[in-house]
């Protein structure tokens, strides 16, 4: 059975005025989110991404068009209710925004002690909170003292501390490195498990997609261009900036014209056996590997590679039926689109 959808995105349309000029920041954007999914919003900088997760809780305004949150539609409401419905969605920020005079634990306790929790109620949710983060031994530290990671795992235990429904995490990785970014996203996965948070990431890396997200949107030039699971992206994608987002920096454009090249996904449905090696001895054909990155999870192939086909056209044939026939996700490019 289809999940009801908790957050639902009809016709949203934001348009900035500057001096006589109108810039559309987004254009007839229609999503849904469903209750405790992690939904991915991904795009170039300036497509539009961070002024959609800005509409959902309303610090922007829609120029037109609806958010509806559990059956509210946040652009009618009247102010207090508006507040009200806000204490619901928590946000996290690329950069952290902690308060540098309190201590790490204050700093949680901070939105406790705007919704007018009693302090002691506050210190108590509060270490509940660091200690789900993994920073109780940080209580009592600044900001200062801490890695980039650490502050964004307070800045994490803050935005949980009114025990919201949703978690709009924008750029929350983007200033930290590949270590520490897949830490925070493990602990958003955890939040999401045990907690149930709804969490929308808007982010520009596909890797921070692939890992944690179910389903994602892509954003291209202030409208939807792409909308499905993750799986059904990665291997079937469709847009144009979804096979920009999604093929390595540069390996498109770089295809000689002229020859024929074919992507292999690994998708975690197959095992991790050398597929390209027994196409080869199959076929008695060589290829050139252009591109590789794949990955050994409890036995199963993830990632892609770019393939660089013999030029008789008979051996190319064989050996993309041959990776169609092994249940391999295949799919040819053309050298002359970038």
């Amino acid at each position: 059975m289809e999940k009801t959808p908790f957050i639902e995105i009809r016709g949203l349309r934001k348009v900035y005025k500057l001096g006589k000029e109108r810039v559309v920041a987004l254009d007839d954007i229609n999503l849904t989110v469903q209750d405790g999914e992690i939904f991915g919003i991904i795009g170039l900088s300036g497509a539009g991404k961070s002024t959609l997760v800005r509409c959902i809780n309303l610090l922007e305004r829609p120029t037109s068009g609806h958010v509806i949150i559990d059956g509210k539609d946040m652009t009618v409401l009247p102010r207090r209710e508006l507040l009200e419905m806000r204490r619901s969605i928590s946000m996290i920020f690329q950069g952290f925004n902690l308060l540098e005079q309190r201590s790490v634990l204050r700093n949680v306790c901070f939105p406790l002690e705007m919704s007018g929790t009693k302090s002691g109620e506050a210190k108590k949710r509060a270490l509940e909170l660091l200690k789900l983060v993994g920073l109780e031994s940080k209580a009592n530290a600044y900001p200062a003292q801490l890695s980039g990671g650490q502050k964004q795992r307070v800045a994490i235990a803050r935005a949980l501390a009114t025990s919201p429904r949703y978690l709009l995490c924008d750029e929350a990785t983007s200033a930290l490195d590949p270590t520490t970014t897949g830490q925070i996203l493990e602990l958003l996965a955890k939040i999401n498990r045990e907690l149930g948070v709804t969490i929308i990431v808007i982010t520009h890396e596909m890797a921070v997609i692939e890992e944690i997200c179910q389903r994602v949107a892509i954003i291209d030039s202030s409208r939807i261009a792409e909308v499905g699971t993750v799986d059904e992206v990665f291997t079937r994608p469709k847009s144009a900036m979804a096979k920009q987002l999604i093929y390595p920096d540069g390996k498109r454009n770089s295809l000689a014209t002229g020859k024929r090249y074919c992507r292999i996904v690994f998708d975690g449905n197959s095992s991790f056996e050398p597929v390209v090696s027994n196409m080869v001895l199959e076929c008695k054909a060589p290829v050139n590997i252009m591109f590789a990155d794949t990955k050994n999870i409890d036995g199963k192939a993830y990632g892609q590679m770019i393939l660089q086909l013999p030029e008789i056209e008979e051996v190319a044939d064989k050996m993309i039926q041959y990776l169609k026939d092994t249940n391999m996700g295949v799919e040819e490019l053309k050298s002359d689109v970038g």
